[in-house]
């Protein structure tokens, strides 16, 4: 879910966790789609600061 673009807080409150550090803990790490997209997001960042 975080992957397609829902918050964690939804997520917490989906899952029933009462607290947003055990979501964060189990769902919030960094899939290799993610990591792209970052990646590309930050070139485009570069390109247009020095453009």
């Amino acid at each position: 879910m975080i992957e397609a673009g829902v918050g964690v807080k939804e997520i917490q409150q989906r899952l029933g966790h009462s607290d947003i550090i055990t979501t964060m803990n189990i769902y919030a790490h960094m899939t290799a789609n993610m990591k792209e997209k970052v990646s590309q997001q930050f070139s485009k960042l570069m390109i247009d600061l020095l453009s």
